[in-house]
């Protein structure tokens, strides 16, 4: 699968993958009504991916977890396409992105806010040698009422 840095080129494929997931509103902590740009700014912030041969089939955001004295932990974010699932597109967007963490000079990788419900995304991460180092109970309020936790995971590179 081809993994490459995205450009503005890429704005409609990106917001394709994106606007279902942020609308659905229950896997990211992000406004559900947030506008296409908002979106896209949010996403493509420092260094952001596309993956997949003929069509994109994922996206992926890296960037400082925290600034100054943090800055060496990277964060990440991903998104498969509908219709991509369960293909190995998350996988290959992970391993790359842990190659590319290292090659910008992060030593570890967190990511802040999996929901606890997630648990696709969670078998994922800990196959890939992710730690849950901490939980935030009822952290993430669903658009019925219900809440779910969400598990800080960490991985040094």
């Amino acid at each position: 699968m081809k993994i490459r840095r995205a450009n503005d080129s890429d704005d409609d494929a990106i917001w394709s993958m994106l606007k279902p997931v942020f609308r659905a509103g229950d896997t990211y902590a992000i406004d559900p009504d947030i506008p296409r740009q908002a979106a896209l700014d949010y996403w493509m912030g420092e260094c952001a991916y596309v993956a997949g041969d003929d069509e994109p089939a994922g996206t992926f955001y890296i960037r400082k977890n925290q600034q100054g004295g943090g800055a060496h932990v990277c964060n990440c974010g991903y998104v498969t396409a509908r219709g991509a699932e369960g293909k190995g597109v998350a996988r290959a967007m992970l391993a790359f992105s842990l190659d590319e963490a290292r090659a910008l000079g992060f030593e570890a990788m967190q990511f802040n806010f999996v929901l606890a419900n997630n648990t696709r995304a969670i078998d994922t991460w800990e196959r890939a040698g992710f730690q849950v180092i901490g939980r935030q109970p009822k952290a993430f309020r669903f658009g019925d009422g219900r809440y779910t936790d969400a598990l800080v995971m960490h991985r040094f590179l």
